[in-house]
């Protein structure tokens, strides 16, 4: 199969028939072979019966509805995990992004040799107080961590070879940062594309002002991960020599002054300071051991209720 289309949504069904029709003309005209993985993240509308309903229509329509809402990391996983085409792409429900695209989208990928191609919504159309200006906070703060040089880590349109879409673990809210795991993973050859971005036609966006906060701590976690999250001794452990050697140094040093010069221990602040240090580089040691155990037998957190499938 050449392409699989991966696209979560929340209460979209007024876009969902436009959008299946104008996928479906682009398809049809590159003569690709193709699926359309709806991940319905537990509508409160009509969105799973016009899903229903399409897939009567095209076989190549698929679906599959969560019993409630978990948010869009958990749709991308889920529709991730049902793929079988040879590239991936991921394109919001909405009609903001272009299926127009799909062609070199699928180009980089197959003759170019990308990973990963993540779009650029250079000229965008949402409101640049609450939107535009934390998207570039968000996406300089990326860049500088991730040292990858991507304008927009956050645009929904994005096209990845299977390999890596099969290899990466999209939880929480670490969608925005998929080109993050994927360089973590091992991934390395990661493009950027421009693409059109649309005013929205239908409904209102679902993302609240909560997302800027998540975003900056899942860009700590996935720092954190992709640095340590295997080997979280490593962190853990050379704080915790830092502090336990540097305190029992000063711990030696101090009880020997009181044997030698006889130095009073008890109103010795810096005795009681060196004997801190080593009970926190203990602790340190004792969350490095409780990570490693962690990290090798956590098991269930990509579990998701899925209410009903269709095709998948």
């Amino acid at each position: 199969m050449d392409i699989s289309l991966v696209i979560p949504l929340l209460n979209e069904e007024e876009s969902l028939p436009e959008l299946s029709a104008w996928i479906e003309k682009v398809m049809d005209e590159n003569n690709y072979s193709y699926e359309i993985i709806y991940v319905d993240d537990g509508s409160t509308d009509n969105s799973w019966c016009v899903i229903e309903q399409l897939r009567l229509k095209n076989p190549n329509i698929k679906g599959i509805k969560f019993q409630r809402n978990y948010g869009k990391s958990a749709g991308l996983n889920e529709g991730f995990r049902a793929a079988q085409g040879d590239v991936i792409i991921t394109m919001d429900a909405d009609l903001q992004d272009s299926p127009d695209e799909i062609p070199e989208l699928r180009r980089m990928i197959v003759e170019d040799g990308y990973d990963l191609v993540s779009g650029w919504k250079k000229k965008r159309y949402d409101n640049k107080l609450t939107k535009n200006l934390p998207s570039k906070l968000f996406n300089a703060a990326a860049r500088q961590m991730s040292k990858i040089k991507l304008h927009d880590f956050n645009c929904g349109l994005k096209s990845y070879s299977k390999k890596v879409v099969k290899s990466v673990e999209v939880y929480g809210e670490m969608h925005r940062y998929v080109p993050v795991l994927a360089k973590w993973s091992g991934f390395r050859k990661i493009g950027e594309k421009v693409v059109e971005h649309r005013a929205r036609k239908y409904g209102v966006s679902k993302f609240g002002w909560t997302r800027f906060i998540n975003g900056f701590l899942d860009l700590m976690t996935i720092f954190f991960m992709g640095k340590f999250g295997k080997r979280p001794m490593h962190f853990f452990g050379s704080w915790g020599s830092v502090f336990f050697l540097s305190g029992f140094g000063f711990s030696v040093y101090f009880i020997l002054s009181k044997i030698i010069l006889n130095t009073p221990l008890t109103n010795n602040p810096g005795f009681y300071m060196a004997m801190t240090a080593v009970i926190i580089g203990i602790q340190l040691f004792l969350a490095g051991f409780i990570g490693e155990l962690v990290s090798r037998n956590a098991t269930g957190r990509n579990f998701y209720l899925v209410e009903k499938k269709a095709g998948v």
